[in-house]
């Protein structure tokens, strides 16, 4: 009775699939790691005009990107506000930002880079309408 040749997978096969996968892997964690620019559809806010006069952005949207410097309040029922670092050309300004109670499922962080969708109401202060952390 003749022998049967041994069902013994090919060296080669293994090691082709398992370079595959490890390619897929990263290709996969830089495809997803990629993080879209937020509020795209936003005109990102001029410091300068806030600083000038903040009462004249009322009623407009913005996009402010900084660092949560510090919380400065927080209430269950009002939410908080926090003061944001932010980079300019003239150096760094910081402005406070509300965050309405409506986040407060949010962890903010200070310390943390964060993209804040802002509507500015009567006396130019910026109320928090989105947050994503960048």
């Amino acid at each position: 009775m003749p022998r049967r040749a041994s069902s013994r997978p090919n060296p080669a096969i293994i090691l082709g699939a398992a370079a595959a996968i490890v390619v897929a892997v990263f290709a996969g964690k830089s495809l997803l790691g990629r993080k879209t620019t937020a509020f795209a559809d936003v005109s990102p806010l001029h410091i300068e005009d806030l600083l000038e006069n903040g009462n004249s952005l009322r009623g407009n949207e913005y996009v402010v990107q900084g660092v949560i410097d510090e919380k400065l309040q927080w209430t269950p029922d009002r939410g908080q506000l926090v003061s944001v670092k932010v980079e300019t050309p003239g150096g760094d300004e910081f402005i406070g930002i509300e965050i309405p109670a409506e986040f407060n499922s949010l962890n903010i962080d200070t310390r943390q880079k964060y993209a804040f969708k802002v509507k500015f109401r009567q006396g130019g202060i910026a109320v928090a309408t989105g947050i994503n952390r960048l």
